[in-house]
Order: structure tokens, then sequence, then C-alpha cells
């Protein structure tokens, strides 16, 4: 089978995945074996790649929004049989005992491993998941629209649900990207007023087609003082304006495993008048089968570029240059496509 290695981690403009020809893997006890059908391209698959998250396995085939076909299934699997449509997310395994796991915060297990960092992931033509991490896929959506919701979206949700936005409240989303573009979605449907800041003319386009109340560029403050915000851009100087947005008792939700360096902030600027940062540190199946349900009844308009998974190198490059309208997904089946990417 073909899959894209990272190689040696550097800037995505260095090509830092390399082609590889490997042998289907065979699954053990509790894993299944998935034929790719999609598989989405994530900021996290762009800080694997260029090192900015350590390497925790050399060569490893990066890509954790997989969807796929069950071709095999190991010893002890239950509920799935060959032939199911099935997800393989960012979450690959947690050990169940630790005193998170036990307290259902299992996202913050000490001995958690994930799909494309720790072991080998989608950009491939097969994948491994641990049956009891892998998820099972809402109807009425494609391949490769399903993708994005295997991270981008799960992801955005926890955000969005660590963000805390009062009922009819009003929350800022600063970066609109794949996650974003999902999440706006939920908040809307919530009855949230959302509020979008990103340098991208195709997103602010993007945003204002899905309902954005108010659209302005990153570094601009929103028309109103806002209740709850996310930071989706993994950029550190977004934290001070984003702080500066909220009213009283607002809360600034940072969705990114990686963000640049934070300026000095000014507690009576930044943080006075019971303001607060919190962090998101991957999500809990819970989350997953939630956001799932959530998205079986209320249909997601999901963006996507394609790209055929030949072009891998080319997706993270479109990505860490604001190309990519909405997600950008691998789709292992390059027949179909030109050279380049196609939305």
């Amino acid at each position: 089978m073909t899959a894209w290695q990272v190689h040696k981690p550097g800037p995505v403009k260095t090509h830092p995945l390399i082609e590889a020809h490997q042998s289907i893997p065979v699954p053990t006890a509790g894993q299944l074996l998935v034929r790719v059908l999609a598989c989405g391209v994530c900021r996290t698959d762009l800080h694997v790649a260029e090192g900015d998250l350590p390497v925790h396995r050399v060569n490893v085939v990066p890509g954790h929004e997989i969807v796929g076909l069950v071709e095999e299934v190991g010893d002890a699997v239950e509920g799935f049989v060959p032939g199911n449509r099935v997800g393989i997310p960012w979450l690959h395994y947690t050990c169940g005992q630790c005193e998170f796991c036990l307290h259902d915060r299992e996202n913050l297990c000490p001995n958690s491993t994930y799909t494309g960092w720790d072991v080998d992931g989608g950009y491939s033509e097969y994948a491994l998941a641990t049956a009891a991490f892998a998820l099972k896929l809402p109807t009425r959506y494609t391949d490769a629209e399903l993708a994005p919701l295997l991270c981008a979206g799960i992801i955005g949700f926890r955000a969005l649900q660590r963000a805390d936005v009062p009922a009819g409240g009003r929350l800022g989303i600063y970066g609109f990207g794949g996650s974003a573009h999902l999440a706006a979605q939920v908040a809307i449907a919530r009855g949230a007023e959302v509020h979008v800041m990103t340098r991208s003319e195709s997103a602010r386009a993007l945003a204002t087609e899905l309902g954005a109340t108010s659209v302005q560029g990153a570094d601009q403050r929103p028309p109103i003082a806002l209740d709850s915000a996310i930071l989706f851009a993994p950029v550190g100087d977004l934290v001070q304006p984003a702080l500066e947005a909220l009213n009283r008792g607002g809360i600034l939700s940072i969705a990114g495993i990686h963000l640049s360096d934070i300026p000095r902030l000014n507690y009576q600027k930044h943080l006075f008048y019971e303001r607060e940062i919190r962090s998101v540190t991957a999500n809990t199946r819970e989350d997953a089968r939630e956001f799932l349900e959530f998205a079986a009844e209320h249909h997601l308009d999901v963006t996507t570029t394609e790209y055929p998974l030949a072009n891998a190198n080319s997706a993270l490059v479109d990505l860490a240059e604001d190309r990519v309208t909405g997600a950008a997904v691998l789709i292992p089946d390059s027949d179909n496509f030109n050279s380049g990417g196609r939305t």
C-alpha cells in the first residue's frame, strides 16, 4: 500500500513527507483494519510535519480524520463488521484506569496515544484503529464531508463547550478554517450571535454565507463586546485582542494543540473583571458521540477542498499558506482527479 511518512520534520515547503510502500497491516485483538476512503488534513498534521510537536514515532504516517470501510476485525471486537463505514479520530487510546479516565476526563489521560502522532494515521490506503475508539458515522454526508467532522468538528465542538456561551450570547471566532466553520454553525444553531475575525478573504466570505453577524480582519475589534471567544488560529498574538474584545466575565477558549508565544498580558487590561482563558486538550469519546449526534440531526454545510493522496505535500503547503477554503481532504483513489486540488 501507499503511505506518506514524516521522514524529517521541517517547513512544509521542503516537502517533509515522503512516499513509502508498506505492507497492509494486520489487525490484532481489539483492532480494525480500515480501507481509507478519505482523510482530512488538519493543522495538527502540519505541526507534526513541521516539528512544532515533538516526534513521538519516527517516520509516522500523519492523518487523524479518517473515514473508511472496515476490511477486517481482530479478536474480541464487538459492534463492527467488515463493510461498516467507520471514523478513526485523533484519540487512539486511553488507559481507562487513571484518575482522569475514571472521572470522565479521558482526554487528560497521561497515558493517551494519538492517531497520526503515536501510531500511523490516514495519509495512506489502509489504517488500523482501536475498535473501542472508532466512531460510527452519521448518514447523509459524503466521505469527504465526514472526514473534517472527526477532528475539526469534534475539537471545535469541545472548544465551544469550553467557551461556555450563554443562551443567546455573543461569540467571537478568531480564524475561520476547517474547525471554525463547523463550530460557528453549531453555535448559530444553538442561538448564539457569531462574530468572525480572520485574515483570509475567502474565509470571510464563507463566514458571511454561513450566517455570521459580523466579519472583519483578524486583528480588528468586533462591533460589540463578546460573552465568549474561541481562538482557532495558532497565533499567540491574537490572545490580547481576543481578551480585549470580551465583556466582563467573558471566556476565551483556545482550541489548538499548538500556539505561538503569547505576548505579555496586562492584568488590568486583559484579565480583570473575571475574564478567563481556557485551553482545550483533545476530546473525550463522549464529546465525539455528542457532536456526531448533533451533525446527524442538524445537517452541517461542510466546505472541503479535495486532493488526491499523491498530493499530500501540496495539501499541507496550501493549508499553511491559507489557500484552503474550509477543510482540505485527501482521497486515496486519485483516478478521479487532475493534478492539484479541487473544491
